[in-house]
């Protein structure tokens, strides 16, 4: 049975869905902050996400927690305007729906996210990432990656042609609320260089990277 994790501060709306779910033969994790979706994200085959939460928004974590577990993201919103819905959909989310919404159009969406769609691959270049086996390849002969550089190749692979700030590269990879040197990111962003050839990783002076 599949695993929805819903991360929804409203009361009413969890407990209506978590009812909802269970007789649509679906289990269902209840949490309302981003600390505890932190801690069961990687439970889940599939999230529902309410935007704002008691604890702030909750697309300002959605990468972190993509790089946990690449999974399908439903965002929950009052948010109506388009640049808030491409913003949502930049962050990583696979749908988006507005509240008020019909539990049965999201029970729709939730299936159709998770069809078997093949593996979890992602690829760039002659390079292939395994996300669920956390395994990564130039053409078929295996690299081998410390934590660290392989969560920072995922992200600037998922997100190419985005500028990172070094800053915030230390705050989605490493967590630092505070960053007292940035050359913990320039050393690992040389060890893919040399690691991993193919990669057109540019340097923004001042800034931060971009994978090309």
């Amino acid at each position: 049975m599949k695993q929805i994790l819903l991360v929804e501060d409203d009361p009413l709306i969890g407990e209506g869905l978590v009812t909802f779910f269970q007789q649509n033969q679906f289990n269902c994790q209840w949490v309302r902050d981003a600390k505890l979706a932190t801690k069961k994200w990687v439970t889940a085959d599939l999230v529902v996400l309410d935007r704002q939460l008691q604890d702030g928004d909750s697309l300002l974590h959605l990468p972190e927690w993509l790089l946990i577990k690449a999974i399908p993201v439903i965002i929950l919103t009052a948010k109506v305007d388009v640049d808030e819905r491409i913003k949502g959909l930049s962050n990583g989310a696979r749908d988006y729906m507005t509240k008020p919404f019909s539990q049965h159009e999201l029970l729709a969406r939730i299936k159709t996210h998770l069809r078997p769609v093949g593996s979890s691959q992602i690829t760039y270049k002659n390079l292939s990432i395994d996300v669920s086996k956390r395994l990564v390849h130039v053409n078929e002969q295996a690299i081998i990656l410390k934590p660290k550089e392989f969560q920072l190749l995922l992200l600037l692979v998922q997100h190419r042609g985005r500028v990172f700030h070094r800053e915030e590269l230390l705050n989605k990879i490493w967590g630092y609320a505070t960053f007292p040197t940035t050359r913990t990111v320039d050393n690992h962003i040389l060890r893919l260089r040399q690691a991993i050839h193919c990669l057109d990783i540019e340097t923004h002076r001042g800034v931060g990277y971009r994978l090309v």
